[in-house]
């Protein structure tokens, strides 16, 4: 096999310590190997360097290890090439399993480039990714506390939710605040409390409200409440500090935008997890099977098995998910026709699944050409499918021994 990296180093990494192994290959084709342990502590980080530095290795092949691998690439990014490797492609052979020898196979493997390397973005993106992941937790918390108030209403009796259609709304939040302060929620103390629809539905509120709250879930729903409040405010202090990140994007975000479904939160998550330079990527397939909007290749004797599509990138994927569920709404748009299609015989998620895979296509295309999303237009979908399967049905046709000629009117 050809070596591509004569001189490389194979790092397995765990919380406290790595263990290195330099490959040193010689000219008969063999090598001889250097293994070395050292702590995680920065200081001994940097004699890891100073040890590559002395055997001039600049190749470096490193698992990708929970987020231990951060500290030593930190240290080695600016001299050495890292390839960070996903655990599950350079597994050793059974039996074998030490940290020297997983250090060992991992520069042997290196050695001849047989390392698929991860996507690392460039370090302010990986900066603005930190934020905008942040953010996505900070919401499913926020999600989750309106969900533990709604729990506490319900086990009192009080169905609420079967009436407003968001607990935490300004209405909502003033008629809670009534009841953890015993006030009288009468037709009239109602009508003040409510706003523009609810004035309709002060009937159905009062029998919703026919409830009784305990002292216990009273206290409870305090503090539900308090951080409710608490998480929102880190969300504007959040989103502050990923707007000072994304001003040198803005045309970016700008290009993001022009697509339907996408506004500009949706835009940052976006950005922050695949970057703007498209070079990193193959194709526009390769970043499809990437973010896991793609159908996986699992064929064996000539069967096709389950072609589910694969985990891929689990903050990409939900926001070009809740991006295709608002393009679909708009209906002349080219997503929308493309949703339908798929959906008359795929089903729903599927379809939408698909509508993500053609807008993550587009934004591949976008980067890299620098335009704008042009939407074909509904019609236009419409007969470039009238398009396919004229000639599916020619083709069959034509194997089955017929001569098609197009009639011109």
């Amino acid at each position: 096999m050809n070596i591509l990296y004569p001189i490389c180093c194979g790092i397995d990494v765990h919380k406290k310590f790595v263990v290195a192994t330099l490959i040193n290959s010689n000219s008969d084709g063999t090598f001889t190997d250097h293994t070395e342990t050292f702590s995680t502590m920065t200081n001994d980080l940097i004699r890891l360097k100073q040890w590559l530095e002395s055997f001039n290795c600049k190749d470096v092949a490193m698992e990708s290890t929970g987020k231990y691998w951060i500290p030593v690439f930190n240290i080695l990014e600016d001299s050495c090439n890292i390839t960070l490797a996903n655990p599950r492609f350079v597994k050793n052979m059974p039996g074998k399993k030490t940290d020297p020898n997983d250090s060992r196979w991992l520069g042997k493997l290196h050695r001849h480039g047989l390392v698929p390397g991860s996507f690392i973005p460039p370090k302010d993106i990986r900066q603005l990714r930190e934020l905008t992941r942040y953010r996505t937790k900070l919401t499913n918390m926020r999600s989750s506390e309106k969900n533990r108030l709604q729990n506490s209403l319900t086990v009192c009796n009080i169905m609420l939710s079967n009436v407003v259609s968001d607990t935490s709304g300004l209405s909502s939040r003033k008629i809670i605040e009534a009841l953890l302060n015993g006030e009288d929620l009468s037709p009239d103390n109602l009508r003040e409390f409510v706003h523009g629809k609810l004035h309709k539905k002060i009937p159905d509120l009062q029998e919703a409200l026919n409830g009784k709250l305990t002292e216990h879930q009273i206290s409870k729903i305090k503090v539900i409440l308090e951080h409710f409040f608490q998480i929102n405010e880190c969300l504007a202090e959040v989103d502050l500090l990923i707007l000072e990140k994304t001003k040198p994007y803005q045309y970016y975000i700008s290009l993001l935008e022009t697509i339907p479904g996408i506004k500009q939160k949706a835009a940052q998550t976006i950005l922050s997890e695949i970057g703007t330079d498209m070079s990193v990527f193959f194709s526009d397939q390769h970043l499809c099977s990437w973010a896991g909007v793609s159908p996986r290749n699992n064929q064996s004797a000539g069967k096709k098995k389950s072609t589910k599509i694969g985990e891929g990138d689990s903050y990409l994927k939900p926001i070009l998910c809740q991006c295709a569920n608002a393009a679909v709404k708009s209906k002349s748009s080219f997503l929308c026709a493309k949703y339908k299609s798929v959906a008359s015989r795929r089903g729903h998620k599927k379809a939408i699944i698909a509508v993500a895979r053609v807008m993550l296509v587009a934004i591949y295309h976008m980067f890299k050409n620098n335009e704008p999303f042009k939407d074909m237009g509904h019609d236009n979908y419409s007969k470039m499918i009238s398009d396919q399967k004229q000639r599916a049905m020619v083709k069959e046709l034509e194997s089955l021994g017929y001569k098609v000629e197009k009639v011109v009117k």
